[in-house]
């Protein structure tokens, strides 16, 4: 597996991820298939997996996924040592909706329950703050994470659905070494709002959620003839050309494709191999625009 820098850290992990919330929300499958399936990353050299506290049915369920991701690296018989766990807090899941939440003492207290489901017996690798509270100053809701840096708890600190000068903000507040917002072929606003460019040019990595478009996305992958038509040239998926798609945007992408069955994973990590053109790029950029 091809791997990449995350930020300026010295940590390298694998070029493309596994998005862990498939596996812990609505149609969750079980436990045990999900387990194999990340057993199945790791085996196939994925290093980055992507969580969150608030990945999960409801409140009464918060921090499910994180606890999975736990149970699967404990159990798996190889070597984890170098696997980098990034996870976020910040949101609240209210009979299934997605809340903000950035007051000082919920980020506080997430953070440790956090810290104690992913094991607790060392630094959260990367925790990023999910999305910002308009409730809340950048700097109110990012002190107690850098406290929790200070004292141990969160080893890197990232950020998620955050604007250029909202990055800029958390910078002044605490080291952060990532990004996570929305891009795909169908939502393009990274690359007009000026935060990939930033990325690139502060030497952070960009997470893009929702690669595929999810429930945004109008069109089937299929119906977009320079996507069908590469796909068929290249003997690839049409979900292993979106990926190349992102990849081919910036140096300092790393995709993380959600996955709940072990053959989306096999399928994603094709990606890595697959090489697309100026003029490839061009023409998924004008049939998804």
């Amino acid at each position: 597996m091809e791997n990449q820098q995350l930020g300026k850290t010295g940590i390298f992990v694998s070029a493309i991820g596994l998005g862990a919330m498939p596996m812990s929300i609505y149609d969750r499958p079980p436990e045990s298939q999900s387990i194999q399936l990340i057993h199945r990353a790791l085996d196939l050299g994925i290093t980055f997996i992507d969580t969150a506290d608030s990945y999960c049915q409801d409140e009464s369920d918060k921090h499910h996924n994180e606890r999975l991701i736990h149970k699967a690296l404990s159990s798996y018989q190889g070597d984890v040592s170098q696997v980098v766990v990034a996870t976020k807090g910040g949101l609240m899941r209210p009979n299934q909706s997605w809340v903000r939440n950035g007051s000082p003492e919920h980020l506080r207290q997430t953070i440790r329950v956090s810290f104690e489901a992913l094991g607790g017996k060392k630094p959260i690798d990367l925790w990023q703050y999910h999305s910002p509270d308009p409730e809340y100053t950048i700097a109110e809701s990012l002190t107690p994470v850098k406290e929790a840096v200070a004292e141990g708890l969160i080893r890197f600190v990232g950020v998620s659905n955050f604007s250029v000068a909202q990055i800029k903000q958390a910078q002044d507040v605490v080291e952060i070494v990532s990004v996570q917002n929305q891009y795909s072929p169908w939502e393009r606003q990274p690359e007009t709002d000026g935060v990939l460019e930033y990325c690139e040019q502060a030497g952070l990595t960009f997470l893009p959620w929702s690669p595929f478009g999810g429930r945004r996305r109008h069109q089937n992958l299929e119906e977009i003839p320079a996507i069908a038509h590469l796909a068929q040239a290249k003997g690839v998926s049409v979900y292993c050309i979106v990926l190349a798609w992102l990849r081919s945007k910036s140096p300092c992408i790393i995709p993380i494709p959600g996955a709940s069955k072990i053959s989306s994973i096999e399928d994603s990590i094709n990606a890595v191999n697959v090489k697309l053109s100026e003029a490839e790029v061009q023409k998924i950029d004008q049939q998804t625009k």
